[in-house]
């Protein structure tokens, strides 16, 4: 006891150190995972200045208040959880930040934080991301001359852009709206077809119900000039617009030549077999996705387009990786992110506001930014994970407490049996049966 509580206080000086006034100065703050709950929790609420309530919320497993749910979805029974973490150790663009992730999956953010900092060694992640143009698509058949169609819309491009950004004046005023218009030809088996692409600036939201809105309203229009029909008149998911950019590089002297060398051969066998690219991308996912769903976005819209990103030309992976001159890694990321600070779950979700205070963000664009960092940052850590000592290791270790639930253990004894199993080798469901019979046994007897 009197080593943790030493270790602890080391640990708790350091934080004084590295704070200001209760804003966080640096986020390499070793050791975090060691604290307790309660004493991390106050660490957060002190360097992000969450109030009381918002830390009762924090912890409060039923925070989204039913009367919410309720108007979120339809046909509501109740709420489900999902653990809410935090990765340390992030420096993006020279500015440290404190990164909330919501995920069921032992590992991820923990393998996110020493990534993280691994990278800062090397000054972090640098990262950009495009402006937030959406494409909204307005589906129209029943076209005999292709050519004619697309004149008569491009001709009348300025009047389908006023129609459309008169139906979102709040959007509009803050430097928004339709930006331009697209024409494509689709052949399909029930004939040609003329796509029209709406590009939408949506500021800080992620834009669906602005852009599918503004595809509503233009499609009559289009009728009426074309003597087409329209159909479908939806957003496309495939952001090609509004992609994030990072970029980190790995010491050599820090992660050991021969791992650099084992994630080249795992980078170009993504590059070239489907079959190991899919759980590369899955992997890049578990962090962006995690990002996501603790700030309140559309997950499964990034999903869908960093997916179909990856499918342009061939699937590919997200990031790619190279050494530099000194034989440093080179590791980078392009993806598709919409996401919004505003509308949504962002806002009625309690977690969600909580999550983008604990960011401490200025726009959507800085949120992308952080995603596609979290991204690229666990798929490196899945890399070196597998080649330097095999993905179960770590990942099991973290895994041995579920385990212990899942045999039955209780209270303290999940703790001390998840730490036999990790000391024995053995994590599995039937050694922690074994030892879940044993501690019981034990208990009886002492009582």
């Amino acid at each position: 006891m009197l080593k943790y509580v030493n270790y602890k206080e080391r640990l708790l000086m350091k934080f004084e150190l590295h704070s200001v006034d209760g804003v966080s100065v640096k986020s390499d703050f070793s050791g975090f995972h060691k604290l307790k709950l309660n004493e991390r929790l106050a660490i957060i609420k002190k360097l992000k200045k969450l109030s009381s309530k918002e830390v009762a919320e924090l912890i409060n497993s039923g925070s989204l208040d039913m009367d919410i749910a309720d108007i979120m979805i339809e046909n509501v029974i109740g709420v489900t959880h999902i653990p809410l973490g935090v990765a340390m150790n992030f420096r993006i663009n020279g500015k440290d930040y404190v990164i909330p992730m919501a995920i069921e999956e032992p590992s991820v953010v923990a393998a996110a934080s020493h990534s993280a900092k691994l990278a800062r060694a090397n000054g972090g992640f640098t990262a950009d991301a495009d402006e937030p143009i959406m494409i909204g698509q307005i589906q129209l058949v029943g076209v005999k001359d292709y050519e004619k169609v697309k004149g008569i819309i491009m001709s009348k491009r300025d009047n389908i852009i006023k129609t459309a950004n008169g139906k979102d004046s709040v959007m509009f005023n803050l430097g928004g709206g339709v930006k331009d218009i697209e024409v494509r030809k689709v052949e399909t088996e029930r004939g040609t077809m003329t796509i029209v692409h709406l590009l939408v600036d949506v500021r800080d939201a992620m834009g669906a119900n602005s852009v599918n809105t503004m595809c509503e309203t233009v499609s009559p229009y289009l009728e009426e000039l074309t003597g087409t029909k329209a159909r479908l008149r939806i957003l496309s998911n495939l952001a090609i617009y509004r992609k994030a950019r990072a970029t980190a590089t790995w010491r050599k002297e820090d992660i050991d030549e021969d791992v650099i060398e084992g994630i080249l051969d795992a980078y170009h066998l993504a590059l070239n077999d489907p079959f190991r690219c899919a759980t590369n991308n899955k992997g890049i996912m578990n962090g962006i996705d995690a990002v996501l769903i603790a700030t309140g976005n559309d997950f499964r819209a990034a999903e869908a387009g960093a997916h179909s990103y990856a499918s342009l030309g061939g699937y590919k992976p997200l990031a790619e990786y190279k050494k530099d001159k000194k034989g440093n890694l080179i590791g980078s990321i392009e993806v598709p992110l919409p996401v919004g600070l505003v509308g949504g779950a962002t806002k009625t979700n309690p977690i969600a506001r909580i999550a983008l205070k604990i960011l401490d963000i200025k726009s959507a664009k800085e949120l992308a930014c952080i995603a596609a960092c979290v991204g690229l940052a666990n798929n490196f850590a899945a890399l070196r994970a597998m080649i330097k000592e095999g993905i179960q290791k770590g990942h099991m270790k973290l895994h041995a407490k579920n385990i212990a639930i899942m045999a039955g253990a209780q209270g303290n004894d999940i703790y001390e049996i998840a730490a036999r199993m990790i000391q024995e080798g053995n994590i599995s469901v039937s050694r922690a049966i074994e030892l879940v019979k044993l501690y019981r046994k034990a208990t009886r007897k002492r009582h």
